[in-house]
C-alpha cells in the first residue's frame, strides 16, 4: 500500500479511465511457422509469445489510438470536451509528418494541444511524466495513449524480429486527485549505441531511396543478446531507484507491470527485484511486444483479471530503443 505522505517527485494524479484496443486479426505462432523457418516451440521457448494482434489493412496507428481513447473516456465517464491535452506515445506514427495525436483529437471531435512522444518502448512512462507536469500546471484531464502498428515496420522475412511484435493501443485518462499518487519517476537514455535496436534508414541521416529499399534497411533491426542484457539491467535499476525515492521496499509493491517484450526479460527483472510471479503482470504471451502500448495494455489485462485493487501500489518499468528506460509508481484508484 502507499505511504502516508506522498514522496518527493510525485503528483496527486489518478488514472480515472483505462481503455484498450486490439485489432481483430490474430496471428499465432503456427501461422508464422507456415511462412517462416520457425515453430511454436521455438518462439515460445525464447520469448513466451503465443500470439499477437495484427492491424487490418485499413487500420493505422491513429485508428487504434482513437479506439483506445474512446474506451478510456467511457471508462472515466467523461466526454472528449473534458480533455485539456492528448499525448500519443508511439514509434510507428501514421506519417513522418504530421504527428498522430492531432489526428486522434480530430477523430474525437476536439481541438486541444496534442502531440506525439517517441521514446520507443519506454514511451508510455515518459508520456505519464509529461502529463503529470501538465496537470501540475493547472490543466484538466489529460489523455495519454500508447499506440503502435509495429507489424508494418518489421521485416516480415526476418524471423528474429517478425515473431516478436504485435499491434494495439492502450489509453489512460489522468485527472488531479488528492487521494492518489503518481510518481516518483526515473527516466534515462543513452544514445551511444543506438544501432542496438533501431531502423537505420528512412530518416534524415539516410533518407528513403531505391538503395534503402534494396538493402531493406528501412525495417527495424535488433541485436537480441545486447538488448536482453541492457533491458534487464536498466529496468531493474530504474525500479529500485523509484522505490528508493519513495522510501518503499519491494515488499510494498502490489503489482509490477513491466514492458511486455519477452517473458525471459520480465522473469529476470522480477528475480533481480525479489518479486514473486504472483505480483508480476504477464501479457506478452497474448499480445507480443506492442512497444509503447504494452504497459497500458498490460494494466488493462491486470484489471480484467482482478489483479488491481483500490490503494494498490503499482510499479511500472520499461526499456526501449534509443536506448531509453524508465520506471514510476502509481496508486491504483477504484472506479466509482
Amino acid at each position: 500500500m502507499t505511504t502516508a505522505s506522498p514522496p518527493a517527485g510525485s503528483s496527486p494524479v489518478a488514472i480515472a479511465g483505462l481503455g484498450a484496443y486490439l485489432p481483430e486479426r490474430l496471428v499465432t505462432n503456427d501461422d508464422l511457422a507456415r511462412v517462416l523457418d520457425t515453430s511454436d516451440e521455438w518462439i515460445q521457448s525464447r520469448t513466451g509469445i503465443r500470439q499477437r494482434h495484427v492491424a487490418a489493412p485499413q487500420e493505422a496507428t491513429s485508428d487504434l489510438a482513437t479506439a483506445a481513447a474512446r474506451a478510456a473516456l467511457a471508462d472515466a465517464g467523461l466526454q472528449p470536451a473534458a480533455l485539456s491535452a492528448i499525448i500519443v506515445a508511439t514509434t510507428s506514427p501514421d506519417h513522418p509528418v504530421a504527428a498522430t495525436a492531432p489526428l486522434v483529437a480530430a477523430a474525437l471531435g476536439i481541438a486541444v494541444p496534442a502531440f506525439d512522444l517517441n521514446a520507443a518502448c519506454s514511451g508510455f512512462i515518459y508520456a505519464l511524466r509529461v502529463a503529470a507536469g501538465l496537470l501540475a500546471s493547472g490543466d484538466g484531464a489529460v489523455l495519454v495513449i500508447g499506440a503502435e502498428t509495429l507489424t508494418r515496420v518489421v521485416d516480415p522475412e526476418d524471423r528474429s524480429v517478425a515473431v516478436l511484435f504485435g499491434d494495439g493501443a492502450g489509453a489512460v485518462v489522468l485527472v488531479p486527485d488528492d487521494a492518489a499518487v503518481l510518481g516518483p519517476f526515473t527516466l534515462g537514455a543513452d544514445g551511444s549505441d543506438a544501432s542496438m535496436l533501431w531502423t537505420a534508414s528512412g530518416g534524415t541521416r539516410r533518407p528513403f531511396d531505391a538503395g534503402v529499399l534494396a538493402d531493406r534497411s528501412h525495417y527495424l533491426t535488433m541485436r537480441g543478446g545486447d538488448v536482453y542484457r541492457n533491458a534487464v539491467a536498466r529496468m531493474a535499476e530504474s525500479a529500485r531507484e523509484v522505490l528508493r525515492l519513495a522510501d518503499l521496499e519491494v515488499t510494498d509493491v502490489d503489482l509490477l507491470v513491466g514492458h511486455q517484450a519477452n517473458v525471459r526479460i520480465l522473469d529476470a527483472v522480477a528475480t533481480r527485484l525479489g518479486l514473486p510471479a504472483s505480483r508480476c503482470q504477464m501479457s506478452v504471451d497474448r499480445h507480443g511486444n506492442t512497444s509503447a502500448a504494452s504497459i497500458p495494455l498490460a494494466l488493462w489485462d491486470a484489471r480484467e483479471q482482478a489483479k488491481l485493487h483500490g490503494g494498490d501500489t503499482v510499479l511500472l518499468a520499461a526499456f526501449g530503443a534509443g536506448l531509453t528506460w524508465g520506471a514510476c509508481l502509481l496508486t491504483w484508484k477504484e472506479r466509482p
